[in-house]
């Protein structure tokens, strides 16, 4: 069996079962991931040009995070008010003429505006597409769907900067304009395969057919607390320290020789290590219960980051990224499906806040185990983000398993003929 024949034979297991808008939703978060590895690396030097300070310009990339944290919970009330495909596609497009414009930008304002705005659209997209994948599945899917998705990202990620170096090296404003049409790809990928969506037949099917869950609700459930938490210890450790701290660890402090391509070694071993596992984390969630792997995933996270703060080999560190990603696709797939569960399918506000979760811990991890890591020690840094994450596993511990194990599993036997759209 070739590699080609081996990637379609993957791709079949994975979306086997599942309807047809959790593999447009991979492929959508594919393309937007994609775009955004190309333009990530181009920001802060564009903004270089236009003669500004290493604070000014770092604060370009920080107004994105910024204004995607201040806009999920606006995205969330207008999913449960005007529906998941409308917002999803509005989304899109303000990022995608945000960052056209952008690579037009004159002056520094202009750059830092636009990519404020390209915050808020990023928020929209990301908010309406995770509550219109749990709106799709069954209950005994929404980790494995949870983990499709995520891989979609995951890939693109990767794939990105393998494009965005080149275009760097012609012009900092071309991956703008090709993060657009990265962008304009994505839209049109759910235009095309989400216009014929049949939410109601699939909200019959999967019992989701309700109003959206109040967010007052769900905060009343441990679950959703545990999905808070350790959803904000996946953005501390994970889209935080991974991307912040772990450098200067790596190349300035571990005393071991090594040199800057470990960097970029031990993220793409945590990585290639979470997208392998996604999967199978998402069958043990969907199969043997959230609670479990949530409390799997936590811990592995809490001992990937006490292995770094006493790592003395580069053995030792290989060891602690293989952990770093297994745990995240544990951690990742079962803390969406308890949210999913808690919601039951439904929950625009609710999905918001969690998606806010993230996002803090990926705003203060990196701040927080900085000024740690400056007045102590890299040790301590990361020991501070072992007890986040121990915090995550106690509060997966305490709480009660919302897989509904009594109910019939899906299969593509049972799955609803296609109907007409009537949302």
């Amino acid at each position: 069996m070739n590699p080609f024949q081996r990637l379609s034979s993957y791709l079949r297991e994975t979306f086997a079962g599942m309807p047809r808008e959790v593999a447009v939703l991979s492929a959508v978060a594919f393309a937007v991931a994609v775009g955004f590895g190309i333009v990530f690396p181009a920001i802060p030097l564009f903004a270089k040009e236009f003669g500004v300070s290493n604070t000014a310009a770092g604060a370009v990339v920080s107004v994105f995070a910024l204004m995607r944290f201040l806009g999920a919970f606006p995205a969330g009330w207008l999913v449960n008010r005007v529906g998941e495909r409308l917002i999803l596609a509005i989304g899109i497009a303000i990022v995608g003429v945000s960052s056209a414009l952008a690579g037009l930008s004159q002056n520094y304002w202009q750059l830092l505006g636009l990519r404020g705005i390209g915050g808020l659209g990023s928020a929209m997209f990301t908010v309406s597409a995770f509550a219109l994948l749990l709106r799709v599945v069954a209950p005994d899917q929404r980790a494995r769907a949870s983990g499709a998705f995520q891989g979609g990202f995951l890939i693109g990620g990767i794939t990105g900067p393998l494009f965005g170096a080149p275009l760097l090296a012609i012009s900092p404003r071309l991956p703008f304009f090709i993060y657009a049409a990265t962008l304009l790809v994505a839209g049109g990928i759910g235009l095309v395969f989400l216009a014929q969506s049949r939410l109601r037949e699939r909200e019959k099917e999967v019992g989701t057919l309700m109003p959206p869950t109040p967010l007052r609700t769900a905060l009343a459930s441990r679950a959703y607390w545990a999905g808070l938490t350790n959803n904000f210890a996946t953005g501390w450790a994970l889209f935080g320290l991974r991307g912040s701290l772990l450098p200067l660890f790596v190349v300035g402090t571990m005393g071991l020789g090594l040199g800057a391509s470990w960097v970029g070694a031990g993220i793409f071993i945590s990585a290639l290590a979470q997208g392998v596992l996604l999967i199978p984390a998402g069958h043990a969630s969907d199969t043997r219960g959230r609670r479990p792997s949530l409390i799997l995933g936590a811990s592995l996270l809490a001992a990937t980051f006490l292995l770094l703060a006493t790592v003395e080999t580069t053995w030792s560190y290989v060891v602690a990224m293989i952990a770093f990603g297994v745990g995240s696709a544990y951690i990742g797939t079962s803390s969406n499906a308890v949210v999913g569960d808690v919601v039951k399918g439904r929950g625009g506000t609710a999905v918001a806040v969690y998606q806010m979760s993230s996002d803090l811990g990926a705003f203060a991890g990196p701040l927080l185990a900085g000024v740690l890591a400056d007045s102590t020690s890299f040790g301590w840094a990361f020991a501070a983000t072992a007890g986040v994450c121990v915090i995550g596993a106690l509060t997966a511990v305490a709480m009660p398993e919302t897989l509904d194990k009594t109910r019939p599993p899906s299969s593509p036997q049972n799955q609803p003929e296609r109907a007409p759209d009537l949302e």
